[in-house]
């Protein structure tokens, strides 16, 4: 059984991937409105991926008898400069998640909720691959430059990379 703060913590987690969820969807919608097909598509898998975080979360905690509670999500921001924004938000935004889910790990370790602390491992695991997804794509997006052409080569480079992590996830599956 967690305990109450333990609970209270997830519940934010849970709110935490909403709102990435949400924000996602809004960043492919902008993506989509400036041409930007590539970007858009790998915008709404990572809100899919992130859906799935969250339902992780609230079934684990139904598992172990806390109720999971919903809060109330702020509205993400419409509108960014340029896709090299868009994509440094998200990191920002990832290492944010990432930030929480440590905090997440050290409070299960010293409340020795060693079964929590197992079940965030997951967590810490598909952080570090955000990260370094995000961090190399802003790499590509800094060697190319952002006039012109390079803005369909970034989309169509952002797309490729889609393509291929959607490919291996499902080879994950089988």
């Amino acid at each position: 059984m967690l305990s109450d703060n333990l609970t209270k913590k997830l519940n934010a987690q849970i709110n935490s991937e909403s709102y990435s969820v949400i924000l996602y969807l809004q960043m492919s919608a902008w993506c989509s409105s400036k041409g930007y097909d590539g970007c858009a598509t790998f915008f709404r898998l990572q809100a899919t991926e992130e859906k799935q975080h969250m339902e992780k979360l609230f079934d684990y905690m139904l598992e172990t008898g806390a109720l999971p509670q919903l809060g109330q999500i702020d509205a993400p921001p419409t509108s960014w400069d340029s896709v090299k924004d868009i994509f440094q938000e998200t990191l920002q935004h990832e290492v944010e998640i990432s930030r929480e889910i440590s905090a997440l790990v050290e409070v299960a370790l010293n409340e020795k909720d060693f079964s929590t602390h197992n079940f965030l491992q997951w967590y810490v695991a598909e952080q570090h691959e955000e990260e370094f997804k995000l961090k190399s794509t802003l790499d590509r997006i800094e060697m190319i430059t952002a006039e012109g052409h390079g803005v369909y080569t970034i989309d169509r480079e952002v797309s490729r990379l889609t393509q291929q992590a959607t490919s291996s996830a499902r080879k994950d599956q089988y």
